[in-house]
């Protein structure tokens, strides 16, 4: 029977690993079926002028921190989806400046709307010193600005150029072969190491003393299956995978915790319930590929109802497309 001090190491376990999920783990997104939120403010207010909280300066620094969490509310305005112009446009020039497509970098959606961001502060500046824009000519800082404007122009300045050092350092972040490697290494060392602690704790804690102490045996157990929920699939995910394998991945980030959960109704051995995982994440992936190909990914996800789309796209917070793109 567990006491009370083993219990207690269980839960202090179970929310640092949590927490390391989120540390070391960069969760699966892509460009491709996608839409783009235009980013709003944190704070609305009508006085351009108040000062505190409310100034547009701590407004954006705001907004930037809480979008680097995977956080934005999304805006009034329409959708972009993948397919429209203005994001087919910062895709051919990322491509010919970088040499990789837009969903090939660190943050695709993040670029995007900063990109739109500028765009809307820049035709504001136009209007706010006089400047005359030809239709059809890409908008640049220079051409919007005709010098001027007073201290509106001059704040709005500041945002555009913290706005476009932002982008600079954005567009030069590729997501590179090797760190999918880096995340796939990380998911093989996690099934090793969770086996072990689900099968034979002693053998890697065995020498502490507060492993007996505190009676830690069935604690690491149980962590043990739940890293499969906690470390392998979010691993794999975070590699970034697209069509079947990602479709896969989705289900088996939901079901494992509901094996890891009633599993121990039927059976206490941790061994069994560790094994019940493998096969449930097996299955995910016999299922995914059986269902179909990727060309048919947009197509299988229309016919899903809307309780599964919005599971799946809940899957997807933090991950950079609640900033950006969806189909």
């Amino acid at each position: 029977m567990m006491t009370m001090a083993s219990l207690q190491m269980l839960v202090c376990a179970t929310i640092l690993s949590s927490a390391n999920v989120h540390a070391f783990s960069v969760p699966a997104t892509s460009l491709r079926a996608t839409r783009v939120m235009p980013p709003t403010a944190l704070f609305a207010t009508d006085n351009k002028d108040k000062e505190g909280v409310f100034s547009q300066d701590v407004q954006d620094e705001a907004k930037a921190a809480l979008e680097s969490v995977g956080w934005a509310r999304p805006g009034a305005d329409e959708e972009m989806t993948s397919e429209d112009p203005f994001v087919q446009q910062i895709n051919a020039e990322i491509r010919r400046d970088v040499g990789v497509d837009l969903d090939e970098l660190l943050n695709p959606a993040k670029v995007v709307n900063l990109e739109r961001d500028l765009y809307n502060y820049r035709v504001e500046l136009a209007s706010l010193t006089g400047a005359t824009v030809a239709d059809g000519i890409k908008l640049t800082t220079e051409i919007c600005d005709n010098g001027g404007g007073g201290e509106d122009a001059d704040a709005l300045r500041k945002r555009i150029q913290k706005k476009e050092t932002d982008l600079s350092i954005e567009r030069r972040s590729v997501f590179r072969g090797w760190l999918k490697n880096i995340f796939l290494g990380q998911a093989v060392l996690s099934l090793a190491l969770s086996y072990v602690m689900a099968t034979n704790p002693a053998s890697l804690f065995g020498q502490f003393p507060w492993f007996y102490s505190y009676n830690m045996d069935i604690s690491i157990q149980v962590l043990g299956y739940w890293w499969w929920w906690l470390f392998i699939v979010p691993s794999l995910r975070s590699r970034r995978p697209s069509g079947m394998e990602k479709k896969a991945l989705d289900i088996a980030f939901l079901a494992t915790p509901l094996v890891s959960i009633l599993a121990p109704v039927a059976t206490k051995d941790t061994a069994l319930i560790w094994a019940a995982n493998l096969v449930v994440v097996a299955a995910s992936y016999a299922f995914a590929f059986a269902s179909g190909d990727d060309d048919d990914e947009e197509s299988s996800s229309k016919k899903d109802p809307a309780w599964l789309k919005f599971i799946y796209k809940s899957l997807d917070f933090g991950s950079g497309r609640e900033r950006g793109a969806r189909q």
